[in-house]
């Protein structure tokens, strides 16, 4: 049974991974400009238990519709980075701008990981401050994107009424280097049936500074906070990143 259920994973991890690259051709077919970039972490400083391998996808689709996915490999094992038994977490992503004029989107998330009964479905409204008309010429002058994105409708398996906001940024520094960069999320959750070990809303987040090294390859660096883990809630991972855009 220990055998069939490691081969089991193993070809749910190689079909996941094939999704992705199914994924990202067929946006790339769209030519409605996009990227993906693969980041792989093989040193982790505070906790092995943690994300080793992340693919991110983003296009812009016809009719004012845009695509986002977040898939990450997660790794089970205590001993190292890379002990081979792993999950997955992932976020699909399809959002709608209102008006090309105004800075709203309407927007829905399947998200769905590893194991019985972990998925949901978000409906939600994203605000693209960094668009909007009064504040945009300040985001361009501190050379920021930022957008909240409210989850207000959550549907899974529980009973709890839980809701979502979250936070996502992007910051370039052309003063100082065209090769670095600052980027990230901060997701809060609140109204979760949780047990006395976690906070009453919990948060998880990243903040990324990379580098470009060469072509297409940075060299990244990414501070994590995940107040759902047990054990360290912090995280520091390094590694890097292979960016492709069209």
């Amino acid at each position: 049974m220990r055998e069939s259920n490691t081969t089991l994973r193993a070809i749910a991890r190689r079909r996941l991974f094939e999704a992705c690259l199914i994924a990202a051709f067929a946006c790339k077919s769209l030519e409605g400009g996009g990227f993906v970039d693969v980041n792989l972490y093989p040193e982790l400083t505070e906790e092995n238990r943690d994300s080793v391998f992340t693919v991110n996808l983003f296009s812009n689709l016809p009719g004012r519709f845009h695509y986002f996915s977040l898939t990450n490999i997660i790794n089970r094992g205590a001993d190292s980075e890379f002990s081979g038994d792993y999950h997955y977490y992932t976020e699909q992503n399809l959002r709608w701008a209102i008006r090309e004029d105004q800075p709203w989107d309407l927007t829905t998330q399947w998200n769905f990981r590893s194991g019985k009964d972990k998925e949901r479905i978000r409906f939600g409204a994203r605000w693209r401050l960094s668009d909007a008309r009064p504040l945009e010429s300040f985001f361009e002058s501190i050379h920021l994107t930022y957008s909240v994105n409210f989850h207000l409708v959550q549907l899974d398996h529980e009973d709890a009424d839980v809701w979502q906001m979250e936070h996502a940024f992007r910051k370039t520094f052309p003063e100082v280097s065209d090769r670095i960069y600052l980027a990230g999320f901060v997701d809060h959750t609140f109204g979760e049936d949780l047990d006395d070990r976690f906070p009453d809303s919990p948060m998880v987040g990243e903040v990324q500074f990379g580098c470009r090294l060469s072509g297409n390859w940075n060299l990244v660096a990414e501070y994590r906070v995940n107040e759902y883990r047990r054990s360290s809630t912090s995280n520091l991972g390094l590694g890097v990143q292979y960016l492709y855009r069209w």
